[in-house]
């Protein structure tokens, strides 16, 4: 294997690593000797290939930003999706199996927490709201009034960051996450139906 191809593996797997060592024990817990060795590698690697302990945790919340957006264009590729289809993929895209993990929800969670403190980490997470408001703006604009789309895209955004928040420290995640993304589906199609606006089937 090429030696670019080495180092992308080994920052993919520390990478890797981080989240399941997050996920499990807490961004506080998470340190350099717990993930090297869920990595099953040195703990110099870390510096080695990220500069430290903060950089990699940076790198490991931009995985979770790029998970994200694949997500996303997974469920909106098709050049044949309405406005409505395309909302209703966005908060199936926020609700994939893969945001709905057990390393990647108790990763998230920790992250939050730690936003308030970091900016590296604010950075990040404002990064993610301007996309989740941007991609539900641009449909919902093609639908509602200009100041009526923004409101919406708004309300949708806080809805579904609110209810993902809620079903992760739901006891039954699974259930609450389900129940979660249908009622933000239910808002936009009850939002657009007020405005006399075909709903999404």
């Amino acid at each position: 294997m090429p030696k670019v191809g080495v180092q992308e593996e080994r920052r993919r797997q520390l990478i890797e690593a981080t989240l399941e060592v997050v996920g499990e024990l807490g961004l506080q817990s998470a340190t350099i000797g717990a993930i090297s060795r869920t990595a099953g590698m040195s703990s110099g690697l870390i510096s080695h290939y990220f500069g430290g302990k903060q950089a990699l945790i940076e790198a490991t919340l931009r995985q979770l930003l790029e998970e994200l957006k694949i997500a996303l264009l997974a469920h909106t590729k098709a050049a044949s999706l309405t406005p409505q289809q395309r909302l209703v993929a966005i908060v199936e895209a926020n609700f994939s199996d893969f945001q709905r993990s057990t390393a990647t929800t108790g990763t998230w969670l920790s992250f939050w927490a730690r936003a308030i403190h970091e900016p590296g980490l604010a950075r990040l997470q404002h990064i993610n709201n301007r996309r989740l408001y941007s991609n539900l703006c641009y449909s919902f604009r093609q639908l509602l009034p200009a100041e009526v789309a923004r409101d919406a895209a708004k309300q949708t955004s806080a809805l579904i960051d609110g209810f993902w928040l809620r079903s992760a420290l739901w006891p039954d995640q699974e259930q609450g996450f389900r129940e979660s993304e249908a009622l933000c589906k239910a808002f936009i199609n009850d939002t657009l139906k007020q405005h006399g606006v075909e709903p999404c089937h």
